[in-house]
């Protein structure tokens, strides 16, 4: 049996006005959304890095650059479900992902089953291999701008290799 792959993801963006937010593809009711070249979903954004990180195939910038204006606006969701495509075509699957979302606003327990149900069903995994924590940043800054709100997504998954079957 071959060893699991790890791959660790992590994503942040300012929260901005004139913006819907968005996590795990899940609308979440806030005055502010998350700013960046694509829909800014952080938690879709940490998954597909880890998800390509632990396949060896690069990061989510090698793969959908935000110097390329394909993916302006583009939905998160389907650039994970394309990355989870790559991972397929090689034969791998998610064993499991453990997710962490750092938030001081808004409240995001309320949001936790429907972004698992959202993620779970682009990946075509189980519910119960999915694990979403939320935690918040005390106040801190995250970065360089000092008083910018963010959310921030750290992601590690496990994958398996499909098995294979000699004739």
């Amino acid at each position: 049996m071959a060893a699991a792959r790890v791959g660790l993801g992590f994503d942040s963006h300012p929260l901005v006005e004139g913006r819907t937010l968005i996590l795990g593809g899940v609308r979440i009711e806030h005055d502010r959304g998350l700013h960046g070249h694509s829909d800014a979903d952080v938690l879709a954004h940490a998954l597909t890095d880890a998800l390509l990180g632990a396949a060896g195939l690069g990061d989510i910038g090698q793969h959908f650059p935000s110097s390329d204006p394909a993916f302006k606006d583009a939905d998160s969701m389907e650039l994970l479900r394309h990355a989870m495509d790559m991972l397929e075509g090689r034969q791998l699957r998610l064993g499991n992902a453990d997710a962490t979302l750092y938030a001081d606003a808004p409240r995001l327990g309320p949001y936790r089953d429907a972004m698992i149900q959202s993620l779970a069903m682009k990946l075509r995994v189980e519910p119960d291999k999915l694990n979403l924590k939320f935690k918040t940043l005390e106040g801190l800054p995250l970065g360089s701008a000092e008083g910018t709100a963010v959310i921030a997504a750290h992601v590690i998954v496990a994958l398996e290799a499909e098995a294979r079957c000699c004739v």
